[in-house]
């Protein structure tokens, strides 16, 4: 496990421990504030939209047609941070790793 920033969507900044080997999204809604993820992993509802911070971005594997698609729609998407958690595999590199979940939509 490495440790992970997470700010929810009342602002409040928590250091959690991310399970490597699983995508970033099954940690964050294990969390009471983290993210719903209704469609359970399958890049199809956005609800584990997260901004990613800057500093991490080169670090995590490209965006998918789908997963951009679909965060397009979103009025919440920012073009530089926004991913869908589901679509990141988490692993010990990202430890450090800093993420504010999205707002609902």
């Amino acid at each position: 496990m490495a440790e992970i920033s997470v700010t929810d969507r009342d602002g409040g900044v928590h250091r959690v421990n991310a399970r490597e080997g699983a995508s970033l999204m099954e940690t964050l809604r294990e969390l009471e504030y983290g993210v719903a993820a209704i469609c359970g992993g399958m890049c199809s509802c956005a609800t584990c939209h997260v901004y990613v911070a800057e500093e991490f971005l080169d670090r995590l594997p490209a965006m998918q047609g789908d997963e951009k698609e679909i965060l397009q729609e979103l009025e919440s998407y920012r073009p530089r941070g926004s991913r869908l958690s589901c679509q990141i595999p988490f692993e010990a590199a990202l430890g450090g790793l800093e993420v504010e979940i999205a707002p609902e939509e």
